[in-house]
């Protein structure tokens, strides 16, 4: 009778867990095996066993493999509209992008940058990395977009706040990919994004209202 029923508290603690500790969990088990047999030779079963989840369970969690190399970035951009909704509206609209994109950077540092990144030639990630930051870009700049709309006045579709977003992100990107290849001399992110963004705030802020 006992055996019987031995599995069903194991059931019921994986459904309770959290679903960030959940992700957590599955990218820690990947870090491992992609360090272990790469990126390409390892398929989401691999994790899945490694975890003792279900194939099923894997993507309750996550929608892809290449989502597990992205797991602290998703969770920052996931919280970028309230972050730059907390920027002072007596800001002027680059100057509050400006200070969006700070403190963006301000959850990121030496302990907190993806072993993907850090381990990109061991785990030969470079490729997946490159194809899957695509989307994630994309979406920062569709969220920028409409922050720059709001607090100038224009429309969302307008050419300037489109064009100052793509702009503003990519130089955020920079910042952070001279900032993940620095290696252990890496300091914190968010005075490279200042340096790389602050120009191009102040150059696209003469256009604004």
């Amino acid at each position: 009778m006992v055996e019987a029923h031995s599995p069903r508290p194991k059931r019921a603690a994986a459904t309770g867990r959290p679903r960030s500790s959940s992700r957590a969990m599955l990218a820690e088990a990947a870090a491992e095996l992609f360090l272990e047999q790469t990126y390409g030779g390892t398929t989401v079963d691999d994790i899945a066993r490694r975890t003792g989840v279900s194939r099923a369970t894997f993507f309750n969690y996550v929608g892809s493999k290449s989502d597990l190399l992205w797991l602290e970035v998703d969770e920052a951009l996931a919280a970028f509209d309230a972050t730059a909704a907390s920027v002072s509206r007596d800001l002027a609209p680059m100057e509050a992008v400006l200070e969006a994109m700070t403190r963006l950077a301000d959850g990121f540092g030496p302990g907190r940058l993806p072993l993907a990144v850090t381990q990109v030639d061991l785990m030969g990630t470079d490729a997946e990395l490159q194809a899957s930051a695509l989307p994630r870009f994309l979406a920062l700049v569709r969220r920028l977009q409409s922050f720059i709309a709001a607090r100038s006045g224009a429309s969302t579709d307008a050419l300037l706040p489109r064009a100052a977003a793509t702009a503003v992100v990519g130089a955020a990107v920079s910042a952070a990919t001279a900032w993940a290849r620095a290696g252990v001399s890496r300091g914190p992110l968010t005075p490279l994004v200042r340096t790389a963004v602050a120009p191009v705030c102040a150059g696209f802020a003469p256009h604004l209202p």
